[in-house]
């Protein structure tokens, strides 16, 4: 029942997103063909708008529009920068055409580039140690970037737009994925088609998407610090995947804030759920779920409990069903870790109940979770005083 569900939704989504590539896809001018970064350094053909000058740093001098793949990449530990030039496809739909393909790649970097309207936008397989970096991956008909048994990749501060898939991530492990925008996909980040762990999803801005982030079958992942917002059904999505991290997130205004298929053991503490229809959605049964870290939760946006001895978490649990259960919910957003009493500033509060926790360890009368907020944990020490002394004076927007 689920696979027909995802695959009648797929199939929608990949007609609404052709019909609007039809739309609105312009041809860019430029050099028209297939450029290839030989093995040797060459360029091939000559006459593609590719220079360099020590065999190391590739720019393009112009916009590349192609029916068949933009760039292919034979060599590793190059630079290719796009210089603010397209590269674009044939835009309807070409079996597997690819803007830029790294294929048994190591340390490449690709920067400053817009790949557009292909099949796949930006293809790693068994690719690793490279760097995709302030670029511009959009209306691509499949995969706007594609990460393939590839493992140790850096994907930061793209714009990442109106893909069929944004970020989608398979068999591939130990990437980092920081600080983009990726707005108007079908998921904005998946990790569903085949196993993917240990990988960072960090910092990043995901809004207006179907799924933020899709977790399928993959373990042992770091959602942190996102902002995942307005996103169709669901800001996270998780099926069949397990012992995954999700902290310092905000949910807000998606049909679902989070939502479990079959998944079990997942951590999620220091999440911000605001106004989403519904929090937390079960698909047929639910599995158990942690979420709170001992001493902290979630702040929930429909949570009516009190806070009578303020330390920042209600007195009451947040009831999520029989099987989930957040023990500490959070009077207040999360934001900073020195507001160790979650009332939206740094300040003396604060400081004092630091101070009064000094030295003190797990177990001891005196120690106060909510003050162990560097590491190593369990102590309250020099650590804890100065990360609370650099954040002192901030107050939540």
């Amino acid at each position: 029942m689920l696979k027909r569900i995802v695959s009648g939704i797929g199939l929608a989504l990949l007609l609404i997103g052709m019909l609007t590539l039809a739309f609105t896809v312009q041809v860019v001018k430029g050099w028209t063909g297939t450029a290839h970064i030989r093995a040797d350094g060459s360029i091939d053909p000559p006459d593609a708008p590719i220079i360099t000058c020590d065999n190391v740093t590739y720019m393009l001098t112009d916009n590349i529009t192609t029916s068949a793949d933009g760039i292919v990449v034979e060599r590793d530990n190059i630079v290719i920068d796009g210089a603010g030039h397209t590269v674009q496809g044939p835009a309807p739909y070409n079996e597997y055409c690819e803007g830029i393909n790294l294929s048994n790649r190591k340390n490449i970097t690709i920067k400053n580039v817009k790949v557009r309207t292909f099949d796949w936008g930006i293809h790693l397989s068994n690719s690793s140690d490279s760097k995709i970096h302030k670029n511009n991956i959009e209306a691509n008909n499949a995969i706007g970037l594609l990460l393939q048994s590839s493992s140790n990749n850096g994907i930061t501060t793209n714009n990442i737009t109106n893909n069929y898939y944004g970020i989608q991530l398979m068999g591939s492990d130990d990437n980092c994925i920081s600080e983009n925008q990726i707005v108007c996909n079908g998921p904005g980040i998946s990790l569903a088609l085949s196993s993917s762990s240990n990988n960072s999803i960090l910092g990043n801005d995901i809004s207006e998407n179907f799924w933020g982030i899709d977790l399928g079958d993959s373990s042992n992942n770091s959602i942190c610090g996102n902002n995942i917002i307005a996103n169709l059904a669901h800001g996270i999505w998780l099926a069949g995947s397990s012992n995954n991290s999700v902290s310092q997130n905000s949910i807000t205004n998606s049909q679902n804030g989070v939502g479990f298929y079959e998944s079990s053991d997942n951590i999620l503490y220091h999440n911000s759920f605001i106004n989403n229809t519904q929090q937390v959605d079960f698909l047929e049964s639910s599995f158990a779920n942690l979420w709170d870290d001992g001493c902290e939760g979630n702040y929930w946006s429909d949570y009516d409990g009190i806070d009578s001895d303020v330390d920042g978490t209600g007195d009451t649990p947040y009831i999520i069903d029989e099987n989930n259960t957040d023990n500490h919910p959070l009077m207040n957003p999360y934001w900073n870790p020195g507001d160790v009493d979650h009332d939206l500033d740094v300040d003396l509060y604060d400081a004092v109940r630091l101070l009064k926790a000094y030295g003190s360890k797990l177990g001891d009368e005196e120690y106060n979770c909510h003050c162990d907020i560097a590491e190593p944990y369990g102590k309250i020490d020099l650590y804890d005083a100065v990360l609370l002394l650099v954040n002192y004076g901030k107050k939540c927007d």
